[in-house]
């Protein structure tokens, strides 16, 4: 019996990067990365388009022409991009081992081609295989032009049919003419989709940081040691009682077990209030920001910045009130007063702190203390899931600034 031609949009997913990748790296981390990689892409396309089959560096996918659109495949193609990116750069800033597989992740890309058409299902020693012209063509897309003409290694590329299926307009999503030639099959007119550009759109829509022009109070410090120890004992709520001034215990709220942009902080003080934090951006060993809210003072927004000066780092504590109430009290000059002292005792409390900080980072350097280890295929703690640390800096000047009407760099995605 004739196996009946059915009519999907054929995707394929393929590392970019990953045949040279390979060449010059450890066979095991290098699978092992590559393994995590293509799950963590798969799992974003998982809801929309069905795994064929595994190929190397590459996953062949397909969802029938009734069950999606252009609007559904281009949400599906960019939120599989952009959790590969976040997934690479996690590995490569959680990671300490100096193998050729670990250090050279950078140069790994993901790329889609999408076509539609037709197929007929085959069964070749129990695995089910799509055949056909078109899936002929979706997999000779692999190897094309566009990193040459473009520049590009992030990036999908579909076929003018795929696009005329999707009924999607080019101009309006931003897709880029762009015509392949092969053997037997001729001219193909395609569009080509600039996910490296998409990806940075969105990190810069997300970007939650003010800067030292719009603080009401900014305080910076050198400590003795790089960015990546810094963050380490910064950001572990485990650690936090060993340095920070009067801090109890710190509760943490993540999702999933892993701490980004939502996970809240509950801190108990031995003397002071407790008050609740929120993680509102995230950017590993550069900067983060989180909310700080207090039962009296009400919401304050802060950005703590990681800057490395050799193998120093210049931290940056960043603050500003949000709270409209405080604001105006801070704006009264009978008021006044308490914020100013307020902020001394912050400063004391900072002194005090960072001089502990100091001499654990030094013992740290020293190997007389021990740091978590960390699985580098997964990026991942062994001892358990990390919270954001509030930041305590010091010995510096502190500039204090008050003006209601400038706003914060607070943007929504």
């Amino acid at each position: 019996m004739l196996a009946q031609s059915e009519r999907a949009c054929l995707v394929i997913a393929d590392i970019s990067g990953y045949t040279g990748y390979l060449a010059g790296s450890e066979l095991d981390h290098a699978q092992d990365i590559l393994a995590d990689l293509l799950e963590t892409s798969l799992t974003a396309l998982g809801p929309v388009l069905r795994l064929n089959k595994l190929e190397g560096d590459a996953a062949f996918l397909y969802a029938p022409e009734a069950e999606i659109d252009g609007s559904i495949l281009l949400d599906a193609l960019e939120t599989a991009f952009f959790a590969f990116q976040r997934r690479l750069r996690s590995i490569r800033q959680a990671t300490t081992c100096q193998c050729n597989a670990c250090r050279t992740i950078p140069n790994l890309n993901l790329k889609f081609c999408a076509h539609n058409g037709g197929f007929v299902r085959q069964r070749i020693m129990g695995q089910e295989e799509l055949a056909g012209r078109d899936v002929i063509l979706v997999h000779r897309l692999l190897k094309n032009r566009v990193a040459e003409a473009f520049g590009l290694h992030g990036y999908g590329l579909f076929t003018a049919a795929c696009v005329e299926t999707m009924k999607l307009v080019p101009t309006a999503v931003g897709l880029i003419p762009h015509v392949e030639q092969y053997e037997h099959i001729g001219e193909v007119p395609a569009y080509v989709h600039n996910l490296q550009k998409r990806w940075k759109e969105e990190e810069e829509t997300r970007r939650v940081r003010l800067s030292p022009e719009e603080a009401d109070i900014h305080m910076q410090f050198m400590l003795p040691a790089p960015p990546p120890l810094v963050w380490e004992w910064m950001t572990d709520a485990a650690r936090r009682p060993q340095w920070a001034d009067d801090v109890v215990r710190v509760d943490v709220g993540t999702m999933g077990g892993r701490r980004g942009v939502g996970t809240t902080n509950h801190c108990i003080h031995g003397k002071a209030a407790a008050h609740l934090e929120e993680i509102v951006d995230w950017r590993p060993f550069d900067y983060y920001s989180y909310t700080i809210t207090h039962p009296e003072s009400g919401e304050s927004l802060v950005t703590e910045v990681l800057e490395a000066a050799g193998d120093h780092t210049r931290f940056h504590w960043i603050m500003r009130v949000q709270s409209p109430a405080t604001r105006a009290m801070m704006e009264d000059p009978q008021h006044r007063p308490m914020f100013e002292q307020f902020a001394a005792e912050m400063r004391q409390s900072f002194d005090r702190s960072v001089a502990r900080l100091r001499e654990i980072l030094q013992e740290v350097k020293a190997g007389c203390r021990p740091v978590p280890r960390r699985d580098p295929r997964r990026g991942r703690r062994q001892w358990g899931t990390r919270s954001m640390t509030r930041a305590i800096p010091c010995p510096t000047p502190m500039h204090i600034v008050a003006s209601p009407n400038r706003p914060s760099r607070r943007s929504s995605s």
